[in-house]
């Protein structure tokens, strides 16, 4: 009897629910996800003694501002999450709220910050928000973090599309852009938020796994997390063969992180700190 191939699920849609699958695995996050460039932490711990972080997952980043000896109050969405940052950092606030409707005693930030979080907030306030809560001349910086394809990287990244393409079709199966093509948040920085000053700095880094440390990275993508588990059976299995097939059974991720920047104005009269 021939086996059935199993049917590709609906495209997970909805930010309210793609931005709360997380919590479903959270130890598996806080063990697969990788930290951020320690010259990336660097800067954005300059930014100021008190910065609000918002969406820290299990502190990738948390635990390194912390470590710098910045005071971090860090909002997550999930309970879970949060409880593996807290154990993560625990020189910092991690409060469990939703950033969106929390309000803290203070607003006077000296930096708001996010990484690889920023887009699961309401578009229509998200930058009101994160501006509100800051001092004259305070920072927001949002990092996005994003698989790229540079010359001469890893030839993986083409290969893999028979898989997506025979498990999950879609006209969006494609490989990472190169970097270059990588866009950044200064139009919506100087046009949406008023933010001055706005500066881009970019961060490449590799990261190198083996077939299990991969399929570990995308089990907590929400789109994977969200899709029918037979589904995600039949393209782990796909990716995870064609890993372990290889020479040397590793594959080279390349990442990117774009970190935008801008200050509020001051008004005038009025001091700059930091």
């Amino acid at each position: 009897m021939r086996k059935r191939k199993p049917s590709p699920s609906p495209e997970p849609s909805g930010r309210e629910h793609l931005r709360g699958t997380f919590e479903q695995v959270p130890e598996l996050y806080d063990r697969a996800r990788p930290t951020y460039p320690p010259e990336l932490l660097d800067h954005v711990a300059a930014f100021g003694p008190r910065i609000l972080e918002i969406g820290p997952g299990t502190g990738q980043a948390t635990r390194g501002l912390a470590a710098r000896g910045v005071s971090v109050t860090a909002v997550e969405l999930g309970a879970r999450l949060a409880r593996a940052a807290r154990r993560n950092a625990p020189e910092a606030e991690i409060v469990n709220a939703d950033f969106e409707v929390w309000e803290p005693e203070r607003g006077d930030f000296d930096a708001v910050v996010a990484f690889t979080a920023f887009h699961w907030l309401d578009p229509e306030s998200r930058y009101s928000k994160a501006v509100r809560l800051l001092r004259p001349g305070g920072t927001l910086g949002v990092v996005e973090t994003a698989l790229v394809l540079p010359e001469g990287g890893d030839p993986f990244w083409r290969e893999m599309q028979e898989d997506y393409d025979a498990v999950t079709p879609s006209p969006d199966n494609r490989p990472p852009p190169d970097p270059s093509e990588v866009a950044d948040l200064r139009v919506e920085f100087e046009q949406r938020a008023g933010l001055v000053e706005v500066e881009v700095r970019r961060y490449r880094w590799d990261v190198v796994y083996d077939a299990d440390g991969w399929i570990d990275v995308i089990a907590t993508y929400s789109p994977n997390i969200a899709r029918a588990a037979e589904v995600r059976r039949e393209l782990f299995g796909r990716l995870h063969a064609r890993i372990a097939a290889r020479p040397e059974g590793r594959i080279a991720a390349h990442y990117l992180a774009t970190l935008t920047t801008g200050r509020t104005i001051v008004p005038p009269g009025g001091a700059k700190l930091g």
